[in-house]
């Protein structure tokens, strides 16, 4: 929008939009009147649709509303603002409207809005809602910022995206020179990203003095904020619904019987609403659904039909929304059954929810930097997730919500606030964009919480591993290389590596399905034979790896000779394939070519097939996962890890699994802890490849062990010149450093 075009609109907007003090304007007032009458839009310059009123007072009635004119007063004197509020008070799609018309009021200088959100879906779904609630176009004046998904402009007003997309955005533009006004949302959940980007921020605050920057919280993280950035203005919001908390402690042997019991004594009542059961983890959502789905099938139809959701929050995830058609035509005798876990608190968007049922535990991820492998922990949930689980609780009338824990648990066991993701993930991701944002002078960062220096090491030695770092710590060429791929380091060294092994093509394919959600629907209930028998056409001898490579060729030529997306979406149904991942895939996979393009790296013909593409595709992927190696110890299927001493099997779906073939030798994507320890996605190596391309202060740093007494005999198998081959083309960075040198670097 021109600057002209902004004088004229700017009278009405300060009328419906600011408070006095926000007034600007210099224009008389018959130029006043004359915008005023014609009811126009400050953002776009065109009328108001009569939707836009209808939400209004929709807008109106939301708890965070009244604080409005508190909020705009102190983001104009100070340059942070903390809001806290509970779920559902608005803060998420009202506060970055706000910002918007604060940017307007100046005009722009400084820059448009952009809100981060953890969840993906959750910045989807608020960019459409704001860009209807301010009656313009999705995509243009409001957009969002996914990983993979671009749908903005640089016209863009207010931007909602990911914490990791602005995390990423900062390798580029350090300072966020195009924002006037930074929010960071759903910080209670104290994702890595956010986290960095709450350190990080303190620095850009005070290089950008007029930058603002505004933290929408969870009341109880309210005090902890307010010692981590000092006295800065605080608005508060309460949603006063009340809700009924019902605790029914027992013995947690009895949880599914007692989720079970009250699903069907709530549907039995007759009382109205929908239902939301938060589970311990993903397997519970599997279990709880088959077993409701089974037993309402059985159920009195005059009680209505009992429609169990799914809601998977990291994988497959949708968000759980009204139900408009059933709104639209009046029909009451549905209630949704959602089955959710830790985290699906956001994405629960929804005003018809009137029950909830709360186990109290989670099983999370918790990474061993020892071992490079995830535990999976079962424990209490905190506090501040007790409370957003109360409040998403319909505030059109009273609510009930039942704990399957004590009063006592709560109050003694459950500590106050959630872990942060960084105390508990590796760091290797986030040291190598820290490494990257320390090249403009951010890379010293405070954070709230800080990470154990353990894991801050064992990241540092991976990246050292993957020739990341250069002697002095500091990014190498292939580091900066690495950095600008949205991947796990492992995977844009392999990707790198593919380049010198003429094998790029095959390895983004890999790279994409690696990426995106598991393609393989879960063994449907009386179809598992058939889901395996389709499986088993894309099964590939070399393993896991290359199968992927199968689906996604089958896919791709589906898709090129389909009619439509539904001949599409039909034929991942009849193969047991999950659509939406593949469609995933296929977006990761096209901005992965796309930066292979823009850093002009070398593009080989895809050679899919040959036999000497496959060793390449396997020398690339030991480049990247070298640490990630396990031998059969006894033929029996009992893999050791070469690191350490933990064992696992292959996974019953990997494709040595299912074809009877166990390899000695594999090279593996993902190992987690759990009861029954499975390396996922398995592709066979040789000890003697694995010696040509593992950098030798790694290999001298394995403890001793009969695997790496196997691996010391193929070195003693190669050629001298192979060998000094081998060193010189690799590790031409630091081709002098001994394995003691290059450990001093940490």
């Amino acid at each position: 929008m021109e600057e002209d075009e902004l004088e004229c609109l700017n009278p009405s907007s300060e009328k419906r939009y600011f408070p006095e003090s926000l007034d600007s304007s210099d224009e008389d007032g018959e130029g006043a009147l004359a915008c005023e009458d014609l009811e126009l839009n400050p953002f776009d310059g065109l009328p108001f649709s009569s939707r836009y009123y209808i939400l209004l007072k929709e807008r109106e009635d939301l708890p965070i509303w009244k604080e409005k004119y508190s909020f705009m007063e102190n983001l104009l004197q100070s340059q942070i603002v903390i809001v806290s509020g509970d779920a559902k008070c608005g803060k998420s799609s009202q506060v970055p409207q706000w910002c918007a018309e604060y940017c307007l009021s100046i005009h722009y200088q400084h820059g448009g809005v952009i809100c981060t959100q953890v969840h993906k879906q959750m910045a989807v779904q608020l960019a459409l809602r704001v860009a209807d609630e301010m009656d313009v176009n999705i995509g243009h004046e409001v957009g969002y910022v996914i990983p993979f998904e671009n749908c903005c402009t640089s016209e863009t007003i207010l931007r909602y995206c990911t914490d990791d997309m602005l995390q990423r955005e900062m390798m580029s533009d350090p300072f966020l020179g195009n924002y006037g006004a930074i929010i960071l949302d759903d910080i209670h959940e104290r994702s890595i990203a956010t986290d960095v980007l709450l350190g990080l921020l303190k620095d850009v605050l005070l290089a950008r003095p007029e930058l603002k920057l505004i933290i929408n919280t969870s009341p109880l993280l309210t005090s902890k904020l307010s010692s981590y950035y000092g006295n800065v203005p605080l608005i508060q919001v309460r949603n006063t619904h009340p809700v009924e908390v019902v605790y029914l402690s027992g013995d947690h042997k009895d949880t599914f019987e007692s989720i079970l019991r009250l699903i069907f004594e709530i549907h039995h009542s007759g009382e109205k609403g929908d239902l939301v059961v938060f589970l311990a983890c993903e397997q519970d959502i599997g279990k709880v659904y088959e077993i409701v789905c089974r037993e309402g099938s059985n159920l009195n139809p005059d009680l209505g039909e009992l429609l169990v959701v799914p809601l998977y929050p990291q994988e497959r995830c949708t968000l759980f929304k009204p139900n408009e058609d059933t709104e639209k035509s009046g029909q009451v005798s549905q209630r949704r059954v959602v089955l959710t876990t830790s985290s699906g608190e956001s994405l629960i968007c929804s005003n018809t929810v009137r029950f909830v049922i709360d186990v109290g535990v989670e099983r999370r991820k918790v990474y061993n930097p020892r071992i490079r492998a995830d535990s999976l922990v079962t424990q209490p949930i905190s506090q501040s997730q007790a409370e957003i689980r109360k409040q998403i609780l319909g505030p059109s009338s009273s609510g009930k919500l039942f704990c399957l824990y004590s009063e006592d648990f709560a109050s003694r066991t459950m500590k106050p606030l959630q872990p942060a993701e960084m105390q508990e993930a590796s760091l290797t991701s986030m040291v190598l964009f820290m490494k990257r944002v320390d090249i403009a002078g951010l890379g010293h960062c405070d954070f709230m919480n800080q990470p154990a220096p353990e894991s801050l090491m064992q990241a540092l030695e991976d990246l050292d591993y993957l020739a990341a770092l250069d002697n002095d710590g500091n990014l190498s060429e292939f580091g900066i290389i690495m950095s600008e791929f949205p991947l796990d380091p492992q995977l844009s060294k392999a990707i790198l590596a593919s380049c010198e092994f003429d094998c790029v093509d095959e390895m983004l394919t890999i790279a994409a399905m690696l990426t995106a959600p598991d393609c393989f629907s879960q063994l449907p209930r009386g179809s598992e034979e058939a889901a395996l028998s389709c499986w088993k056409t894309f099964l590939h001898p070399d393993g896991d790896h290359f199968t992927l490579i199968n689906i996604y060729k089958a896919y791709q030529d589906t898709a090129l000779h389909a009619s439509s997306e539904h001949c599409v979406e039909r034929w991942c149904q009849d193969h047991f394939l999950h659509w939406p991942a593949l469609r995933a895939a296929d977006a990761i996979r096209s901005e992965l070519t796309d930066i292979i393009r823009r850093i002009e790296l070398p593009y080989a013909e895809p050679a899919f097939g040959a036999q000497e593409n496959v060793l390449n595709i396997k020398k690339a992927l030991l480049s990247g996962y070298f640490v990630q190696i396990a031998r059969d110890v006894d033929g029996s299927g009992n893999y050791l890890m070469l690191t350490h001493k933990q064992v696992a099997q292959l996974h019953p779906l990997s494709a040595y699994a299912l074809s009877r073939k166990l390899p000695e030798w594999v090279l593996f994507h993902k190992f987690s802890i759990a009861e029954n320890n499975y390396i996922r996605t398995t592709s066979e190596i040789s000890p003697e490849l694995f010696m040509q391309l593992v950098p030798q202060y790694y290999f001298s740093n394995l403890p001793p062990s009969e695997s790496k007494d196997i691996l010391q005999q193929a070195v003693d198998r190669l050629t001298p010149m192979s060998t000094a081959n081998r060193d010189q083309k690799m590790y031409d960075k630091c081709p002098e450093a001994t394995a003691e040198q290059r450990c001093a670097i940490q």
